[in-house]
């Protein structure tokens, strides 16, 4: 199914569409015990479907895999 094209797209500036937000990945691609990459902290799920989410989607897993990394301990948590 088509979107709707918005009826003043000619108007529209490249600053008025969204880049996509960037991959995680830092090329250090392995798997650990629960299926978590090691480098980015996404699960296998997470990195199959990456190319196919959303901005918002993409944000939740970034969020996810921060939460991953601390509690691992590869990220401090300022006190």
């Amino acid at each position: 199914m088509r979107s709707a094209i918005p009826v003043n797209w000619y108007l529209m500036t490249m600053s008025d569409v969204e880049k996509p937000v960037r991959s995680p990945c830092v090329h250090v691609c392995a798997l650990d015990e629960q299926d978590v990459c090691i480098g980015c902290q996404r699960t296998v799920a997470e990195i199959t479907r990456w190319g196919r989410m959303d901005n918002a989607e993409r944000r939740e897993v970034l969020q996810r895999c921060l939460e991953r990394a601390r509690a691992s301990g590869l990220l401090m948590t300022p006190s």
